[in-house]
C-alpha cells in the first residue's frame, strides 16, 4: 500500500462545475468562492466570513429524503446566491480542500468536516452505532452522504491538522485511529478492531482502530478528535453532526 499522500493546501481561481474558487491561509485558512447568476452554495451559517454586498443569504430547506428530525425541529441549511465573492472559514487550525464530484458520485463525510456546497449537490446522512460505543460509551456518530445527482458539483471540506489521502486497491486494508478519518467513497467499507495489550501494567488496556477496506479514496486527518461529542468525558467536543450544528447554536465556545 502507497503512504497516504497530503492534498493541495492552495487553490488559485480553480474551476469546477462552472464554479470558481480560492483556497488561501496557512493555520486557519479560507475558502473564497465565486458566485455567479444562477449559481449557489450552502453552508453551515457560522462558518461564513464575509461577501459581496451582492450576495443574497437564505434557507435552504432539505425537503424529502433530506428532512432530518432533531428534537422535532426540520433541518435548514444557509443558502448564498447572486453574483460575487463571498468566502468561509472555520475556527479551527485545519485544512480547507475541495472534492470534485461527477454526477452520479457520492461522498460519505464525518460529521462536523462539513464547510460548503455547490447548489447541485444533494444531502443526506447516517448514524452509526456501536464504534463510539465501543470507545466512550455514547450512541454513535454521523456520516454525512453528498450525491451529485444531476450535475457535477463540489463539496467542500475541513480536516484538522493537515489532510491526507489514501486509494485503496479492491480488497487493500489500513487501520486508522477513529478520530483520524473524514471522508471515504462509499465502496471503501468500515468495521472496529480491538486490540488488547496483554503484558505487564498494559494487560487491561487495549487499541481500537477503524480498519477500512477497498476499494477507493479515504481522507485522513492528522489532528484526530474524538467520535462524538463526549463534552463531560473530556478531550475535544465534535457534535452531534456537522449540519445539525448550525441550528444548536452556531460556533462552538
Amino acid at each position: 500500500m502507497r503512504s497516504p499522500s497530503l492534498l493541495p493546501t492552495i487553490a488559485q481561481a480553480e474551476r469546477f462545475g462552472g464554479i470558481s474558487y480560492h483556497l488561501d491561509g496557512e493555520l486557519v485558512p479560507a475558502l473564497t468562492v465565486e458566485l455567479s447568476t444562477g449559481s449557489s452554495v450552502y453552508f453551515e451559517h457560522h462558518t461564513l466570513l464575509w461577501k459581496s454586498p451582492r450576495v443574497e443569504i437564505g434557507v435552504k430547506s432539505l425537503r424529502g429524503v433530506f428532512k432530518r428530525a432533531l428534537s422535532g425541529m426540520q433541518i435548514f441549511m444557509t443558502e448564498a446566491t447572486g453574483s460575487g465573492p463571498i468566502a468561509f472559514s472555520r475556527d479551527g487550525v485545519g485544512h480547507i480542500f475541495p472534492m470534485h464530484l461527477k454526477r452520479g458520485q457520492q461522498l460519505h463525510v464525518r460529521e462536523h468536516q462539513f464547510l460548503a456546497a455547490t447548489g447541485d449537490i444533494d444531502y443526506t446522512f447516517e448514524r452509526v452505532r456501536g464504534v463510539s460505543n465501543i470507545l466512550f460509551g455514547g450512541n454513535g456518530f454521523f456520516i454525512d452522504k453528498f450525491f451529485a445527482e444531476s450535475a457535477d458539483g463540489i463539496v467542500w471540506l475541513h480536516g484538522y491538522g493537515n489532510v491526507f489521502e489514501v486509494i485503496l486497491s479492491d480488497g487493500e486494508q489500513i487501520d486508522v485511529e477513529p478520530g483520524a478519518w473524514l471522508y471515504k467513497d462509499p465502496t471503501v467499507s468500515m468495521a472496529t478492531t480491538l486490540t488488547q495489550l496483554a503484558t505487564g501494567l498494559l494487560a487491561s488496556s487495549s487499541i481500537t482502530m477503524n480498519r477500512f477496506t477497498g476499494p477507493g479514496r479515504l481522507g485522513i486527518q492528522s489532528m484526530s478528535l474524538l467520535p462524538l461529542g463526549e463534552a463531560g468525558q473530556g478531550g475535544q467536543a465534535v457534535g452531534l453532526g456537522a449540519l445539525a450544528l448550525a441550528l444548536l447554536g452556531g460556533k462552538r465556545n
